[in-house]
């Protein structure tokens, strides 16, 4: 049995001794502190901390951060109720109630700021993994600990796998699908097997694993929605909440990871309050009022307009724009192809034609945004102009399955002429719902054989979104079709999105560099139907299951992008969805009390590595003045 007064230097060299022991010669074994998808990790076993960090950042101060929307459970991981984590940005500030996982540097704890799809060791020391990756070895560090100061083993990794798989979120049944079986090996040692053949993610996807106190949550059900503070082992607690309205965050001191190379330099708030708000341009006002510290700027037109207050032109107050290269996610209209009135492609193309992003860019958000014409915006995943040789072989085998003109042209979403008259788009929309069975009856689109009006909801939750739904709903209107506006709040938006209660949603799907079992959760037919599962239009097409699979299974980076790149094609000629646009810089308000690392990573906002100018000096007592 390993002892915690064991050095790590010691655990290591037991470890090699076991895998002499238990291995045969022949076998190709890796033991790192790190794990890629493709390639190497760029930073080795001896690293100190990530190159854009400061190393040396005070620790101290208090920061007052804005949450949007509202909370009702601190249980992250259940479809049940909405947590601070889930509420729209919150997990950009890098302060949140979920569990460390065993690795960092993929998923959602904290995403590598420089790198495509690495993780290294945090609650585990170090991965041992075959070749083929059929299976992977977790050893936990003596050191972890929960809050409460209980060590973290072997059996909570076990139990955490297997309430999450059982009891929480869909998604984790789906992502960890190919997990076969989980085996002690010893008190601080952990096994995952897996089947199949598509297992190169696998450990990092199990790397992902939040790492739950099994003695916290025996005897409770997992499933109901949690209003105490959950045992963690990260650098922050929960030390009060107001469920819907605040909570606080304090800085663990004697947090057991604050010297990993993985954490020097961040963390560096003794305290972090969010306070909700369900309204954007109530926050603003409340920002400006110095109710809290940093506002992320969603509306360009509040972006080029709105910051013309005293604070800001007495300097008190910083405007602050951040180029970057994160994947953006991908916003779109999405059309839920569930409902008859949405089964038909040409249907949804033609509402499609009807969206005018320049006209919206031009007269609304001052010219700062990008259209989308990729489901992987600002990356290099989307497909560009026509298909080369490679997509072209992966898709020649099911020619007879997709539209004839992904094979031959390139994917491009209307462009008008921003002056707001689309009569070419209107008469290419008319032919379309023509040939679809539509027809103009007394300025109403009409199906020539049921009688039924061309009539459809959008269900959003931020009353600022209607100022993009009112233009469309005009354009649509010139054609007959009837488009109808509904916006309600948070939790009532997620539980009809949870049973795909909508005709079409405003949504965002969340992609990494280096896209994966996500695919699964987003265009699989086996989600399709699942309740809570983030395929919001209902794809089920065999070929996209196909492509999923060739990505998720990818061996090099070369192969990983044509797959991708043909999934784009098939996503985007199937007019799934009508792409809105993005934004390649964020777009930062602050009151002028932080430093922040000189070097700002490409692939994160990286929040969690600013401080509070007067901790340097050890001078707190005003700090939230």
């Amino acid at each position: 049995m390993l002892r915690d007064h064991r050095s790590p230097h010691f655990i290591t060299l037991l470890t090699f001794v076991l895998l002499a022991v238990a291995l045969p010669v022949s076998a190709e074994i890796t033991v790192s502190h790190g794990i890629a998808l493709h390639g190497e990790p760029k930073y080795g076993a001896d690293f100190e901390h990530f190159d854009y960090v400061n190393p040396n950042a005070p620790k101290g101060g208090s920061v007052r951060l804005m949450g949007s929307g509202t909370f009702d459970t601190l249980n992250p991981y259940t479809l049940k109720g909405i947590s601070p984590f889930m509420s729209p940005g919150f997990s950009k500030w890098g302060v949140f109630e979920l569990n460390e996982p065993l690795m960092v540097g993929t998923g959602n704890y904290a995403p590598s700021g420089d790198e495509a799809q690495t993780a290294y060791g945090l609650i585990a020391e170090s991965i041992e993994y075959p070749k083929d990756r059929s299976w992977a070895i977790f050893n936990l560090r003596p050191l972890a600990r929960f809050h409460d100061g209980s060590a973290i083993t072997a059996d909570d990794v076990i139990f955490s796998f297997h309430t999450l798989v059982k009891h929480g979120h869909p998604r984790f049944a789906q992502v960890f699908a190919d997990v076969e079986s989980v085996e002690k090996l010893s008190v601080l040692r952990v096994k995952f097997n897996f089947k199949g053949t598509d297992t190169r993610a696998l450990p990092l996807r199990v790397g992902e694993l939040p790492v739950m106190s099994k003695a916290f949550w025996e005897g409770r059900d997992f499933e109901k929605s949690l209003l105490v503070p959950p045992l963690g082992s990260g650098p922050y607690r929960i030390s009060h909440f107001e469920p819907g309205r605040s909570i606080v965050f304090k800085r663990v001191r004697d947090y057991w990871g604050k010297d990993l190379p993985v954490n020097r330099g961040r963390y560096n708030f003794d305290e972090v309050s969010v306070d909700y708000y369900r309204d954007l341009h109530v926050a603003f006002e409340a920002f400006k009022s110095n109710e809290f510290d940093v506002y992320r700027e969603y509306i360009s037109s509040n972006w080029a307009t709105g910051y013309d207050f005293p604070a800001l032109q007495q300097g008190k107050v910083k405007k602050l724009e951040i180029n970057h290269s994160i994947p953006t996610g991908y916003q779109a209209f999405f059309f839920n192809t569930r409902r008859d009135i949405f089964a038909d492609i040409r249907v949804r193309e033609a509402i499609g034609l009807m969206f005018d992003f320049e006209w919206l860019n031009r007269s609304i958000f001052f010219n700062a945004y990008t259209r989308n014409s990729s489901f992987f915006p600002n990356t290099e995943l989307g497909a560009k102009g026509k298909p080369g040789a490679e997509e072209l072989a992966l898709l020649a085998p099911y020619k007879h399955q997709l539209p004839p003109a992904l094979f031959s042209d390139a994917f491009k979403p209307p462009v008008t002429n921003g002056k707001g008259t689309l009569r070419k788009q209107q008469r290419k929309a008319l032919k379309l719902l023509k040939a679809a069975g539509w027809q103009l009856k007394n300025h109403q689109m009409t199906h020539s054989k049921t009688g039924q009006t061309l009539s459809f909801e959008v269900l959003f939750d931020q009353p600022s979104f209607a100022k993009v739904l009112l233009p469309f709903k005009r354009n649509l209107k010139r054609i007959g079709v009837d488009m109808q506006l509904r916006n309600v709040d948070r939790t009532q938006f997620k539980n009809r999105v949870t049973h795909f209660d909508f005709d079409m949603i405003v949504e965002v799907l969340v992609h990494g560099l280096s896209p994966s079992y996500e695919l699964n959760l987003y265009f699989s037919s086996e989600q399709a139907n699942t309740p809570g599962a983030l395929n919001y239009s209902g794809v089920s097409h065999p070929v996209a299951d196909a492509l999923v699979n060739k990505i998720i299974n990818a061996e090099s980076r070369q192969q990983l992008l044509h797959a991708s790149r043909a999934l784009d094609r098939l996503l985007l000629w199937h007019h799934y969805s009508i792409p809105q646009y993005h934004l390649p810089y964020h777009r930062i308000a602050y009151w002028d009390k932080f430093g922040r690392p000189k070097k700002s990573p490409p692939y994160a906002f990286n929040f969690r590595d600013w401080w509070f100018k007067q901790a340097a000096t050890g001078n707190n007592k005003n700090a939230n003045l």
